[in-house]
């Protein structure tokens, strides 16, 4: 089974480097690495173009910063995997937990997996208890109108079998991606797993970009997804059926190298 690693790449010089090369150290046979430098400004995208060719599969470049969403988006568009999962390029999350979030997929008991960092015994670095607080009533929120029992409905980790993905729009372009997809997997009738996973979270000094406009955005997400633009493609047991075709079309401000 083919994994497809979408990283969505704003501003991250500094760490984006050890992030791919730590993506291709992860314990998966067969690795697709899609990068996607969403416009940054700070150098990571003349360092990603000055790579030599293979150091990853496919470089996707955002005409300018147009946000977490949209660089989702384009990455999977460019995905050819079975599987496809979401790396941050910040190294809050290990790779090497990838055959954790993989077993449920490959056991054929789930079509969404998503890595919750308030399950399990696994090591979490002490940062922010705001932001904790602020994760946990958007999940809780989230739970409300999605009737799911999440822990962490903000985790960067969410996996999803490709065939799902072509039928799901990505509408939001910045961190309402979260709410929004999880909304979508819920009213396609996914199985949905959520496994436990470590988080190295890292501080504003050190790059953290999310802030508390991204969470009232995130509220206005979970109401506007859940009761006022609900997903009308097909649900997840009719999938297979789907054609390319169905697919978003890929925004013209985007190249693939």
């Amino acid at each position: 089974m083919k994994l497809s690693v979408v990283i969505p790449c704003y501003n991250e010089r500094s760490t984006i480097e050890a992030v791919v090369d730590t993506v291709r150290s992860a314990p998966v046979e067969d690795l697709e690495i899609i990068v996607v430098d969403d416009g940054s400004t700070d150098g990571t995208r003349e360092l990603l173009k000055g790579k030599p060719p293979g150091w990853v599969d496919k470089l996707v470049l955002q005409k300018r910063n147009f946000g977490k969403g949209a660089a989702l988006r384009a990455g999977f568009q460019a995905a050819t995997g079975d599987v496809v999962i979401v790396q941050d390029a910040d190294l809050e999350y290990d790779p090497i937990e990838y055959p954790i979030l993989l077993e449920p997929i490959l056991e054929d008991r789930a079509d969404v997996v998503f890595g919750s960092r308030f399950l399990g015994g696994r090591p979490h670095r002490v940062v922010y208890f705001w932001h904790m607080v602020g994760n946990r009533f958007l999940t809780l929120l989230s739970n409300m109108f999605t009737n799911l029992n999440l822990t962490d409905m903000e985790t960067c980790y969410k996996l999803f079998r490709r065939e799902l993905l072509d039928n799901i729009a990505i509408e939001e372009n910045r961190f309402g991606f979260e709410p929004e997809i999880t909304a979508k997997v819920a009213q396609a009738g996914c199985r949905l797993f959520e496994v436990g996973i470590s988080y190295n979270g890292r501080t504003y000094e050190e790059g953290k970009k999310i802030g508390w406009r991204d969470g009232v955005r995130a509220v206005y997400v979970i109401v506007k997804y859940n009761l006022f633009h609900r997903n009308k493609r097909l649900r997840m047991n009719n999938a297979h059926e789907s054609t390319s075709s169905k697919r978003p079309k890929e925004i013209t401000t985007t190249k693939i190298i």
